[in-house]
């Protein structure tokens, strides 16, 4: 059975003076979950185990970014963190502070024809 992307939410974080990209990377995580209110799990009846977390994280250096310790930063589901070349550092009075950006898929299993809308009537 194929998947539907069923959210897709970004979030920005920072660390602005430890120069930690994980430290910034799982805020990042937790701004991009804090937009988030989803009732579609027990709306429907689904579990979320049924769910694919897909994220994304870009860092200016995606080496030295910690992928299992932003994974821990997800509630629910199978998750999978990749890091990419993005995000920025910027310099200020000779001090870096790194800026990391998320964007967190989230996928489900396709549910195409196993709901019908009930009449309002």
């Amino acid at each position: 059975m194929g998947e539907k992307r069923m959210i897709l939410e970004m979030g920005m974080g920072n660390d602005l003076y430890g120069q930690d990209y994980t430290k910034a990377a799982c805020r990042a995580v937790q701004d991009a979950l804090h937009h988030s209110s989803i009732t579609l799990f027990s709306t429907l009846g689904l579990d979320h185990q049924d769910m694919r977390v897909s994220v994304t994280i870009g860092v200016a250096e995606p080496e030295k970014l910690d992928l299992e310790v932003v994974r821990a930063e997800l509630p629910r589901g199978r998750a999978e963190v990749r890091a990419v070349k993005g995000g920025m550092n910027t310099d200020s009075a000779g001090q870096v502070h790194v800026v990391a950006t998320a964007a967190i898929e989230a996928w489900l299993p396709d549910q195409a024809g196993k709901w019908k809308v009930a009449s309002s009537a």
